[in-house]
């Protein structure tokens, strides 16, 4: 067979997967027919303009058979997440293990005020607050790709505490408030549950500054590796706090740490400056479009010091892992991490660098699939787009995973277009690791 009957073939079979996911066999067409239309050129991945290029003879009853089943259908994203999550790390496994969960969130720049978790808040796209949606991820990475295997919008406080607005947008009563790196949890528990191994969990600064997202990680046994902010506090050099002092004349231990002029934390960027030049490498950790990508790194065990004044001993010993490319007057980043105390730092950063695969996954999905194009303003709809987008993405990188080396290749003759519609143009190149 030709590749495009191949790819057809195997398309046909995950759809199968996915029709028993939603839980109808008539609603096969209408799913099929969506994650085609993601894949379609055009500039909106909405349904009316999809409904267009997919059936132009026969708009209006296209687009109501699709609005229907995304906006209105009772089906579990949960069900059809969990047959995304199998049928790639199948697939990926072909170019290596899967080898970290990534945790992040991306936002959808909206107009108006009736769109579900719209609000006045922090929007990526723009780098500044702006009207928007923020969505959470959690995605699992292998050495070569990653993909998204669960979503949840973050609600804030102002639509979790008003009632019309969530009722007009049909948000489920079980959904409370809750900040992004507790959703990121409820994400990850989820995985959990149904029996899948654990993996490190990768996530920038964002949810890393939060010493409570890291402690329920370890809590949980999980190993991490976070981005943190350059004030993050840590006792590094031996220079631990005091022991807790005695109380009441009867030597019971005292309930906190104790600090003094030579007994206090210091700031990762403080550390870093003072670390001498002889200490920092060269480490490569991958190979993108541009060629090698290596910087300078340096690798420190240290305690965090967060609210250690609360505490009556050191935190567990983690590295601190701090990048100064050669050319930046100052370092560029720093992250904490639990991997083993053995493990090397080549290892160290190529597993940290692996969270910048979510960018990629990020850009593809948004240019390529209309990751942020749903016009539908309620939970239920937003969340099933979410989900058939990662359906198709998921499928995407399956069949990248067939080519000797990987290539990102955008898509696939198979997909019936309408006269005069073209594939999306081939060939980009390697994947950035």
């Amino acid at each position: 067979m030709s590749e495009s009957i191949e790819s057809r073939a195997r398309f046909d079979a995950y759809a199968d997967q996915l029709v028993k996911a939603v839980g109808h066999a008539d609603r096969r067409a209408p799913l099929t027919l969506y994650c085609q239309g993601l894949i379609l050129p055009g500039d909106r991945k909405s349904i009316e303009p999809m409904a267009a290029r997919l059936d132009p003879a026969h708009v209006q009853a296209r687009h109501q058979s699709l609005h229907h089943l995304v906006a209105q259908a009772s089906w579990s994203d949960e069900a059809v997440l969990r047959v995304v999550r199998s049928y790639a790390r199948e697939a990926m496994e072909i170019q290596g293990p899967i080898e970290a969960w990534i945790v992040d969130d991306t936002a959808f720049p909206k107009k108006g005020t009736h769109s579900v978790g719209v609000g006045h808040q922090y929007c990526g796209p723009f780098g500044k607050t702006a009207n928007c949606q923020n969505v959470v991820s959690l995605s699992m990475a292998s050495r070569w790709a990653s993909v998204p295997v669960g979503f949840r919008l973050y609600l804030p406080e102002a639509w979790a505490n008003d009632r019309d607005r969530r009722d007009g947008a049909g948000v489920p009563k079980e959904v409370v408030f809750m900040p992004k790196w507790q959703i990121a949890l409820a994400l990850i528990d989820a995985q959990r549950q149904d029996q899948v191994p654990d993996l490190p969990v990768l996530a920038d600064a964002g949810y890393g500054d939060c010493g409570a997202f890291r402690e329920a990680l370890s809590e949980r046994n999980l190993v991490y590796a976070v981005g943190i902010a350059k004030t993050a506090l840590v006792w590094a050099n031996g220079n631990a706090p005091l022991p807790a002092r005695g109380r009441g004349g009867k030597g019971r231990p005292g309930q906190n740490l104790r600090r003094d002029d030579e007994h206090q934390p210091v700031s990762v960027k403080a550390l870093a400056e003072s670390t001498p030049k002889k200490d920092w490498q060269r480490v490569v950790w991958g190979e993108g479009t541009r060629g090698l990508m290596e910087s300078r790194f340096v690798a420190l065990r240290v305690h965090s010091a967060r609210r250690g004044y609360e505490k009556a001993e050191l935190r567990p010993e983690e590295w601190l892992l701090i990048e100064w490319p050669e050319k930046e007057a100052e370092p560029t980043k720093y992250w904490l991490s639990t991997l083993p105390s053995n493990t090397p730092i080549a290892q160290l950063v190529r597993t940290t660098k692996l969270r910048w695969r979510i960018e990629r996954d990020y850009q593809e999905m948004k240019d390529e699939l209309g990751l942020d194009h749903y016009e539908g303003r309620g939970w239920r709809g937003l969340h099933h787009h979410l989900s058939l987008c990662a359906a198709t993405y998921a499928f995407i990188v399956a069949e990248r995973s067939r080519l000797s080396p990987p290539t990102i290749q955008s898509i696939f003759e198979f997909v019936h277009a309408p006269p005069g519609a073209r594939p999306l143009p081939r060939g980009h190149g390697p994947v950035p690791a």
